[in-house]
């Protein structure tokens, strides 16, 4: 059985791993972890305004901090869609054309994005004045951001490589040279985008944005979006990280996107004073799965009966109360490691349905969402969520519920290691 499903993944190694390579992927899981600092801090903004401890709050607003830290959010996590056109266009123009670091093409792409997004008028003092609403900026304008993002950069592409570009003499200095390469890709996509921007004022959407928002964002939520979504996604990750493909390169850049708008409608809706309207989202998946539930292993090591597992957890347990498991992953070895292949899968998904069902009956505090720096001791990396329960549940799944779900598994590998122990000692 074990050489048929061995075979079964040979085969389509190959296929995961074109996969995992994709240059669409790699651009879209780029570009979303370079928005991680514009979240942590558009979190952190967050949370010091609607602290649980009022005396928190009220501090921030005695000192005139308020209103600053709700800017910072409107900037950071508000204008998220801004930032992504932006990063998918740059990241994806280099993977095509060597030598050009897609800057113009960002550029162009957030010059597209904009002519979409419909003005508002507002009076003021008599005089009509034309703004620019938040709505698509922010958490619903993700994946428009994200198609016009990579639409711009392919056209920017196809016209470069095509040579439709403005040469300038070798003495021009590069600069300059660079300004009027981007041109002609630049007039050529503004006048598509306003033909676009144009052709959809006659449909019921009003706007591309609304368009993309309604027939691709909402549904896929809906899909992408749910507790089964994310158990499904939990296990083929854990699959393909066993067989040695990285899982995480893989699936998470198509789930991102969904669960990190999650996340962002949670973070303005405990910002405006409403209940979080979702129980998962990339910060609970990122918490409750955090280190693959490997700290539970690593602590079992320690007491171990075989030296080598001993020392091993010795080594490990360190990093692992950081969140840095590589050491046992390889060290064990986890990868195709048949033995321990039923807790390896599995026990992200256990906790995660253990974790969805403990907020959805009130024991646990929903996430607000907010985004954690990876490397953060365990407690210190779910108190982001900002609630005392949620630091809890991700210390009783680590210390307690990881250790018994690793124990009958590591218990039989751990007398096999230490009869073989024995056998060598005899021996000498």
């Amino acid at each position: 059985m074990k050489e048929k499903v061995q075979g079964f993944f040979d085969r389509i190694t190959p296929t995961l791993n074109k996969i995992a390579a994709n240059k669409y992927l790699l651009t879209i899981m780029k570009s979303m972890m370079a928005t991680l600092g514009l979240t942590i801090i558009g979190s952190m903004s967050v949370l010091l305004v609607v602290f649980p401890i009022k005396a928190v709050p009220d501090f921030i607003n005695k000192i005139g901090l308020t209103p600053i830290l709700n800017l910072t959010d409107t900037i950071t996590v508000g204008c998220l869609a801004v930032y992504i056109v932006f990063l998918m266009a740059k990241n994806l123009v280099p993977h095509f054309i060597s030598g050009d670091d897609g800057t113009m093409a960002g550029i162009i792409a957030l010059m597209n994005f904009l002519i979409l997004t419909p003005l508002k008028m507002v009076t003021e003092k008599s005089a009509s004045l034309s703004t620019i609403p938040t709505t698509w900026l922010g958490t619903q304008g993700i994946f428009s951001a994200m198609l016009v993002g990579l639409i711009s950069a392919r056209v920017y592409v196809y016209i470069k490589q095509h040579g439709w570009t403005i040469k300038m003499p070798e003495s021009v200095p590069p600069m300059v040279s660079e300004a009027f390469e981007a041109l002609i890709p630049l007039l050529v996509e503004g006048v598509i985008f306003i033909l676009i921007s144009w052709l959809f004022t006659f449909t019921s959407y009003g706007c591309l944005h609304q368009a993309i928002y309604s027939l691709i964002q909402i549904p896929l939520k809906h899909v992408g979006g749910s507790v089964l979504a994310m158990i499904f996604i939990s296990i083929l990750q854990q699959i393909l990280w066993f067989f040695g493909i990285h899982g995480t390169n893989v699936l998470l850049p198509l789930v991102t996107p969904i669960w990190l708008s999650m996340d962002m409608e949670d973070l303005q809706a405990i910002k405006a004073g409403k209940e979080i309207p979702n129980i998962i989202g990339l910060g609970f998946f990122n918490i409750i799965t955090w280190s693959g539930l490997a700290l539970g292993l690593v602590l079992l090591m320690i007491f171990a009966k075989s030296q080598q597992y001993k020392k091993l957890g010795r080594l490990a347990v360190v990093p692992a109360f950081f969140g840095i498991t590589e050491p046992v992953i390889f060290g064990t070895p986890l990868v195709l490691n048949f033995d321990l292949a039923i807790p390896f899968i599995f026990n992200n998904t256990i906790a995660i349905i253990i974790s969805y069902t403990l907020i959805k009956i009130g024991i646990v505090a929903k996430f607000i969402g907010a985004q954690a720096v990876f490397g953060l001791p365990l407690g210190f990396h779910a108190a982001v969520e900002g609630s005392a329960s949620i630091i809890i549940l991700q210390i009783l799944i680590q210390l307690v519920l990881s250790p018994i779900l690793w124990w009958p598994w590591f218990r039989r590998v751990d007398r096999k290691a230490y009869a073989l122990e024995q056998k060598s000692e005899v021996k000498k």
